[in-house]
């Protein structure tokens, strides 16, 4: 398959090289020439993961989007939400009919990315998915050099519009063979783990995290009084699912850090495998951080403009939610990923599945 991976960091890295190795034609675009040059001028990644350290070389490397994206049926960017509308910006004028833009996860971004394309004047019909997780556990340990803990076994995803969900999903299986329907957008923003995983971990070890030159939160940063909030947390994005329909399996966190239980999303000792590889191990800048822009500011306020939404209590996210404002001393409430932000709170419950199927009538997504 042609797939263009879009994007720098770590989950564009691991993906262009782990769907390099398995043979398809893997087109790696940044906007960064200067942070390319080293992949560039190897035209390869090094992959470090079980099996050892080797060159993975790909077809093409590029910061020019248009030679990217030409001929590409999967479009892959598993960037941070926080890059969407910037990306989404970038590729407007080059997508066409039939293609798919895979965003894991997403917080909805499949919704934002395609009104801005739209607004951009693009009316090719493109489908856009979204996933419960990254497709791996993975770190960069240089310019050109991605480290792989773990491969996802099992990614619940959804699609927007959910009408093209059938076509969607037999190229998106063709990359990556873990992929559950789990049916629209929504649904599959609801499978998100970031938002649930990250926020107590990010706010309840602010202290050390302040305090030490590096703290591995996924390590001695999960305490059983954290995990008792993860679970609490889980437990209201479970009730918001029920609340709007949404059939199980709805992936409880709980199954990531006991084995005993049903296989999670990465896998069995995924969270021993990840702490074992010391990759987590970092500086983190409470304010800057991803986890906290956007697994707190984007993902935690989405689920609660939700769960208000639905009429559904969130005491958990909320009080984590303020937490995060307080840090950062802004109203994450008032955000640009919520419903109310995205037009969306005044839609009935039919509504919104309607325009999750069909795409939103609101004069763009026509």
């Amino acid at each position: 398959m042609k797939i263009a991976v879009v994007g720098g960091g770590h989950g564009c890295h691991a993906a262009a090289a782990d769907l390099a190795e398995q043979g398809h034609e893997i087109r790696l675009w940044r906007r960064d020439g200067a942070a390319l040059a080293p992949i560039a001028e190897a035209g390869a990644i090094r992959l470090v993961d079980a099996d050892g350290e080797r060159a993975v070389p790909l077809h093409l490397v590029t910061d020019d989007v248009a030679e990217a994206l030409a001929g590409a049926e999967l479009v892959l960017s598993p960037l941070p939400a926080t890059a969407q509308e910037g990306l989404a910006e970038t590729l407007a004028p080059y997508l066409v009919d039939g293609q798919v833009v895979f965003i894991p996860p997403g917080t909805l971004g499949s919704v934002v990315m395609a009104r801005i394309i739209r607004r951009h004047g693009n009316r090719a019909e493109i489908a856009f998915a979204e996933s419960g997780t990254l497709p791996y556990l993975a770190r960069l340990r240089g310019p050109d050099m991605v480290a792989i803990s773990g491969r996802a076994t099992r990614l619940p995803t959804g699609v927007y519009p959910a009408r093209l969900a059938k076509p969607t999903f037999a190229v998106l299986r063709g990359a990556y063979p873990a992929i559950e329907p789990v049916g629209d957008a929504l649904n599959g923003a609801l499978m998100n783990a970031g938002p649930i995983i990250h926020p107590p971990l990010i706010l309840m070890n602010a202290g050390p995290l302040q305090h030490f030159e590096a703290w591995d939160i996924h390590n001695e940063g999960t305490q059983p009084s954290i995990r008792a909030v993860t679970d609490a947390l889980d437990d209201e994005r479970i009730a918001v699912r029920q609340a709007l329909g949404y059939p199980g399996p709805h992936f409880p966190l709980a199954d990531h850090y006991d084995d005993d239980r049903e296989e999670w999303m990465y896998g069995n000792a995924a969270h021993e495998r990840l702490t074992d590889s010391g990759d987590w191990r970092e500086r983190i800048d409470l304010r800057d951080h991803r986890y906290m822009r956007e697994d707190v500011a984007l993902g935690l306020a989405l689920l609660v403009s939700i769960a208000d939404w639905a009429g559904i209590p969130c005491p958990i996210a909320k009080g984590l939610l303020a937490m995060g404002s307080a840090v950062c001393g802004e109203d994450f409430r008032a955000g640009p990923r919520t419903l109310e932000a995205m037009g969306l709170a005044g839609l009935s419950r039919d509504g919104m599945r309607a325009g999750l199927r069909d795409g939103f009538d609101d004069g763009i997504d026509t």
